[in-house]
């Protein structure tokens, strides 16, 4: 990092973490109680403060991550600074500690940016800062930042496991994966994505090596989609089977090896991958959550994905391509109508920003959820079209993760969306200033309308004292 750079990127971090806990402090003062899985999550971190490491709420189904993390910063802190009675593992001290992952998450997503995209000269260090900025106020995380969830360490774990993989560090890297795993069950997937990155920069390499070697020996071979699909099939098999690649690979990821064995002795023991209450988190074959999650994307997204060059681009693949469209076409419809399945929780609480996209497209008509298959396909294409200059084996890696992370979930919830689409936003190419300066402003927006709403247009259910508030 050049002198300037760096100066320019800890002014940054200072001025976002500054504006942050002006935030945090408003957040405090209107909403100085638990409020919703706060209602769990506080009591039981504050359990873990008094040594109370055998009280266990049933309701909460997530690994103790969080309260582990939390009482190794606050009791320390309390230690160093004096604090004694109700300040220490308060609900806005606990909260407190989500602030300090949302500063390690802009740490973290810098590096990453540096690290992946290294070999490009043109990218400027300012480039590199506005994008951090920016992911770091990614809307879906970075108001979880001011409650005491699970989400920004689990972030802040899996993005410091991610960095690790790619500077060659696996062992480093497979413990950071347990510690998101612990923050989140559901983050194993991520720690088999890192693997795979592994895996899959030797596959690209002996691929290309054959592939050279094609060429030296000019050998003709069929092109099209369906032939390459075939020929990369065939070589996947092929060294896949191969027991020298097998050890090879092995000895790479074999601390990555050691957590799925965990991973999968904690689900035999547990009997299920969720903790305490399941009743309400039942695993399905959710197909529809892809799509959604598609055009989640491409919002959160849109001055990177919804371009009229891209528009024009896949008309013109849609001319070109007609039959593998409509099989596309054939199969999402499919999917739609056996696999689509509505959470009571999606239903009934009119909190959430999901409980009205739900309301006001899906339940409209019962057709709606078929007639949106042409934005679903423009937004896979548009998806998919930005990770081109990435391996076949990187984007099949990817894709694999993107559906083990969100097909199971039966309920629609944006935060499971964030680990797979930071991932994306990591990877694609940067984007233009201009560009860039848009996505930041979007997201200013989409936080401002978000924070406003939660603060100031509280509401009351019927039957109910209790003020409500609208969130994600």
């Amino acid at each position: 990092m050049e002198r300037a750079e760096a100066y320019g990127f800890w002014a940054a971090m200072s001025g976002a973490f500054l504006l942050s806990c002006l935030l945090f402090a408003g957040v405090s003062r209107r909403q100085r109680g638990p409020y919703m899985d706060e209602a769990f999550h506080v009591p039981q971190a504050q359990a873990y403060c008094r040594g109370r490491f055998l009280q266990w709420d049933p309701m909460i189904t997530t690994l103790p991550g969080l309260y582990l993390a939390s009482v190794g910063v606050v009791k320390p802190a309390a230690w160093l600074f004096g604090w004694t009675g109700s300040v220490v593992c308060s609900t806005g001290m606990l909260r407190f500690i989500n602030l300090l992952f949302s500063a390690g998450n802009f740490y973290l997503l810098y590096l990453l940016l540096f690290k992946i995209h290294q070999k490009n000269k043109a990218v400027s260090g300012f480039q590199r800062i506005l994008s951090a900025l920016t992911l770091t106020m990614f809307p879906t995380l970075y108001f979880f930042t001011f409650l005491y969830y699970t989400d920004p360490g689990a972030v802040f774990f899996t993005l410091f496991a991610y960095l690790m993989c790619l500077y060659g560090n696996h062992k480093t890297s497979a413990l950071l994966g347990f510690c998101g795993f612990m923050f989140r069950q559901t983050n194993i997937v991520w720690t088999v994505f890192c693997a795979g990155n592994v895996v899959a920069e030797k596959l690209n390499e002996a691929w290309k090596t054959k592939l050279q070697k094609k060429k030296d020996e000019k050998i003709s071979s069929r092109k099209g989609p369906f032939s390459d699909f075939i020929r990369i099939l065939q070589f996947l098999i092929e060294y896949l089977i191969s027991p020298k690649n097998l050890v090879t690979l092995s000895a790479l990821t074999w601390p990555y090896i050691v957590l799925v064995a965990v991973f999968f002795g904690f689900v035999f023991i547990n009997g299920g991958i969720v903790v305490g209450d399941r009743s309400s988190h039942e695993a399905c074959l959710h197909f529809p959550q892809l799509f959604y999650f598609l055009s989640f994307t491409v919002f959160f997204s849109f001055p990177h994905l919804l371009t009229p060059t891209k528009i024009r681009k896949f008309l013109l693949s849609l001319r070109k391509h007609p039959v593998q469209y409509s099989l596309i076409t054939v199969v999402s419809l499919f999917l739609i109508w056996k696999f689509t399945y509505v959470h009571k929780y999606l239903l009934a609480d009119n909190r959430h920003y999901t409980f009205y996209v739900w309301r006001k497209v899906f339940q409209r008509h019962e057709l709606v959820k078929y007639v949106l298959v042409p934005v679903y396909l423009f937004a896979g294409w548009s998806f998919a079209d930005m990770l081109k200059s990435k391996s076949i084996f990187w984007i099949l890696l990817y894709f694999v993760c993107l559906l083990a992370a969100t097909v199971p979930q039966k309920l629609l919830e944006f935060r499971y969306f964030i680990l797979p689409f930071l991932i994306y936003r990591l990877n694609i190419p940067f984007p233009s200033l201009y560009r860039q300066l848009l996505e930041l402003g979007f997201y200013i927006v989409v936080n401002a309308v978000t924070f406003y709403l939660f603060l100031n247009r509280t509401f009351q259910w019927p039957n109910s004292d209790e003020i409500q508030r609208f969130m994600w």
